[in-house]
């Protein structure tokens, strides 16, 4: 079916003139678009490439540096333009391996998923080829990813290997992706919205010379209140505008009741410790059955959630 799908790759860079043009010369004939984003860099990317030398690169310069979210938006833009029907990010830091490619587009193909990503944690072998700072950096993440996007079937959500067919792309604002290093996650809470169907593809990274400049503490500490805000609005969205089901109810009972008993705990805690006096035990148990049923409501909320993965794609074959 490659024959008869257009698929272009996108690849954002901010100075990756070393790499660059390896990365172009490795893409198979079976691309047909190569959309370069140079995203402001000081050096611009295109005088690392021969254009002429293959038509189907094109490049797109940004005067000034405006983060992965704004490059992936003008480069999907410009794949879709030339009417791809699959646009597949890779990274300009050659970390990437395009052997991989058919692997990632045959379940996009076969209409399996919308989208598909990669995921380095397939196996053992692969784990122990990941330096320790990226690793536990990733590690720290995936729950919570997990969580705010309801992709609970997945893994590696900072993987930014993945290839989604076009027409998910046409649903979504592309001028409001998520910014800069949380594109990844918050991609993810988009497509939740959507209730779009991802897939993983077991894959081994490819680690050169190029530091990340992605840390760990930053991972740790920026993240966690934007995952927060993304699980809110998915949850919004999918139980409460698309849909209302058990979830729903769940929540709505679950989350007053485990609220108001831990407050009315914490309240009566510190006026009977200050004094010195033990509670009584009916405002004991009026403190706790609220924290006991509210918490017992939301657990089963969650188990729902995660029986809930989008498992059906939501664009028509190919």
């Amino acid at each position: 079916m490659l024959s008869q799908t257009r698929v272009a790759v996108v690849v954002p860079c901010y100075q990756a003139g070393r790499h660059i043009a390896e990365v172009v010369r490795s893409l198979p004939a079976f691309v047909d678009d190569i959309v370069v984003v140079d995203d402001g860099s000081p050096t611009p990317t295109a005088e690392a490439l021969d254009v002429a030398a293959d038509r189907r690169v094109v490049v797109i310069r940004h005067d000034v540096n405006r983060g992965l979210a704004r490059a992936m938006g003008t480069g999907y833009a410009a794949a879709l333009q030339r009417g791809a029907h699959v646009v597949v990010k890779m990274d300009g830091d050659g970390q990437m391996d395009p052997a991989y490619l058919p692997a990632i587009l045959a379940p996009l193909l076969d209409h399996r998923a919308d989208m598909v990503k990669c995921n380095r944690y397939s196996s053992l072998a692969h784990v122990r080829q990941m330096p320790l700072v990226r690793l536990f950096g990733n590690a720290g993440l995936t729950f919570l990813v997990k969580m705010a996007s309801g992709y609970w079937n997945t893994f590696d959500p900072a993987n930014g290997y993945l290839a989604v067919r076009a027409t998910v792309l046409e649903r979504i604002d592309l001028e409001r992706l998520p910014r800069r290093y949380y594109f990844e996650s918050g991609f993810l809470v988009e497509l939740g919205i959507l209730r779009a169907a991802v897939i993983d593809v077991p894959t081994k990274a490819v680690y050169g010379e190029e530091n990340s400049s992605l840390s760990v503490t930053r991972t740790l500490l920026e993240f966690p209140p934007r995952l927060l805000a993304g699980f809110v609005r998915r949850v919004f969205w999918r139980y409460y505008v698309h849909d209302f089901s058990a979830v729903s109810v769940f929540l709505l009972l679950g989350v007053p009741l485990f609220l108001a008993g831990s407050v009315l705990g914490c309240i009566s805690y510190y006026r009977y410790a200050s004094t010195g006096h033990f509670a009584p035990a009916g405002l004991v148990m009026l403190a706790a059955l609220p924290i006991f049923v509210g918490f017992q409501l939301i657990i089963q909320a969650i188990v729902l959630d995660v029986q809930n993965v989008p498992r059906v794609p939501i664009s028509p074959p190919l």
